[in-house]
């Protein structure tokens, strides 16, 4: 018998999502080994031929990014928090020659710290907000803390983010959604924050005029017991009807602003974004944000998308939650098996999205991004990207483990190639693999003379059914250097 060639694509679809359908999650963080020591073996690290790994830093709590103050020395901020409800005290830590820690700040129970840079003999930090609302933080060398930035709407899913330094001079911070796809439902119940927070939900960046979709869900939420029905950019147990304007307003939700040093009177760069983690300016002084995509949960499930790196044109809007990578909700390639399709939120969209500059792994969660700027170290122009790992099953199945490793980007093209991965037939972290290598890539950062790269690893985070279980002392700083050509 002969097969349609013209079938064959949909053929390969059905047969992928019938094995998805019927094949066990098999993410990197579930089944992982829990303990509060890990061990430390840059050979484990599979990196290009004349680059070398060396730990340079072990034992952190939750590290997320690392700067270099205006002697070259190399600091590491912790976070403070992480996914799995977990709120300790954020630090800002010197790192020391020896790889001894010292500590410079140490800030409120308002995490995550996300990000960090040096500008003009301050460090400036990006707090998430989890309990109290996002901050932009600048931090003196002798550790005194003033916000220059308060109040933002990132006490959700995703947080504020960045921060990074532009050629005029700005603060350009990434400020993320709420919600997974824009409506509040059982998952924010789960994340904890719904609870904290019960009327909070995502806050547009201009007006927009809704298509009347509504989700049935029920949460055991205070007064509101029973199903309730929740519409978009409104609160949990608010139904929108068709036509109704939400007013948009700054800040808001899943956007890049800018602000000055100083503080002041912030400026909309860019919205449509899910979760802008990472923020990097390319050496031809061009923006460029990693977005992580939606997730299969909630009451408006997205399947199959992936994490997308995009050049940052001002005033765009680049698609959530209505677009995905530059593709429409309007027919049923992102629905979920045995799902319905998620249906446009929006009766009319601020714009056409543009594509994506590269298309990353599905549910990878690509983070921290920095660009190579030395022939010393190589690859010149290409952005360096670190990705998490995925957090399956609670962001969605997956067959095999997606993400624990840093690759690069080669920009005009797109093309996106491993740089550091684990050794090994199979990826993942080294706590499921068994080594010594990578566990979970959340930053990379490269020294002020261009010669090595810093990559920032979270440590070790099971995931149990969908709680997350980070285990504290489990972070590294590697540092990777090129020996020859």
């Amino acid at each position: 018998m002969k097969t349609n060639l013209r079938l064959l694509p949909l053929l390969l679809l059905m047969g992928l999502c019938g094995c998805y359908r019927l094949l066990p999650s098999k993410g990197g963080g579930q089944g992982a080994i829990r303990t509060e020591t890990r061990p430390i073996d840059p050979k484990d690290i599979a990196l290009p031929a004349g680059y070398t790994a060396e730990a340079v830093a072990t034992g952190l709590t939750f590290p997320t990014s690392v700067a270099f103050d205006a002697q070259g020395r190399l600091h590491v901020i912790e976070a403070g928090y992480s996914y799995g409800e977990v709120f300790l005290e954020p630090k800002l830590l010197r790192v020391d020659p020896d790889g001894g820690l010292t500590t410079v700040a140490t800030g409120q129970k308002n995490g995550p710290w996300t990000g960090i840079t040096f500008h003009n003999g301050h460090f400036y930090v990006a707090e998430g907000g989890a309990l109290e609302g996002g901050k932009v933080l600048r931090i003196s060398p002798e550790g005194n803390i003033t916000p220059i930035l308060e109040d933002l709407p990132t006490m959700g899913d995703h947080h504020t983010n960045g921060p990074a330094i532009g050629p005029d001079g700005k603060l350009y911070v990434g400020l993320g959604t709420a919600t997974n796809s824009g409506v509040v439902g059982p998952d924010n119940y789960d994340f904890g924050w719904l609870e904290r927070h019960p009327e909070f939900h995502d806050i547009p960046c201009q007006d927009v005029t809704l298509s009347g979709q509504n989700y049935a869900s029920e949460i055991p939420l205070g007064t509101k017991s029973g199903k309730q029905t929740t519409g978009a950019y409104v609160s949990y147990g608010t139904p929108t009807t068709a036509g109704q304007v939400i007013p948009g307003s700054l800040p808001c939700s899943g956007a890049v602003i800018r602000v000055t040093p100083e503080g002041g009177e912030m400026e909309l760069v860019a919205w449509g974004f899910r979760n802008p983690f990472g923020l990097a300016f390319s050496p031809d002084g061009n923006l460029y944000v990693s977005d992580n995509g939606y997730d299969v949960r909630g009451s408006r499930p997205v399947w199959g998308n992936g994490d997308y790196l995009w050049q940052v044109q001002q005033g765009r809007w680049y698609g959530w939650p209505d677009y995905s990578g530059g593709l429409a909700f309007n027919g049923n390639r992102f629905d979920p098996p045995g799902k319905e399709a998620p249906q446009p939120l929006l009766a009319q969209h601020p714009d056409l999205p543009p594509k994506p500059a590269a298309t990353l792994g599905v549910h990878s969660s690509s983070n921290g991004l920095d660009f190579s700027r030395s022939s010393a170290f190589g690859y010149e122009g290409q952005a360096f990207i670190a990705q998490f790992g995925d957090m399956a099953p609670g962001v969605g199945k997956v067959l095999a483990p997606v993400g624990y490793k840093v690759v690069r980007v080669d920009v005009p093209d797109g093309t996106v190639t491993d740089f550091a991965a684990n050794k090994g037939k199979k990826t993942g972290p080294a706590s499921k693999l068994k080594s010594g290598g990578l566990e979970r890539p959340v930053a990379v950062k490269f020294a002020p003379d261009g010669q090595s790269l810093y990559i920032v690893d979270f440590g070790v985070m099971e995931m149990n059914g969908d709680e997350a279980r980070p285990q504290p002392r489990t972070g590294v700083i590697w540092k990777i250097t090129k020996t020859r050509n």
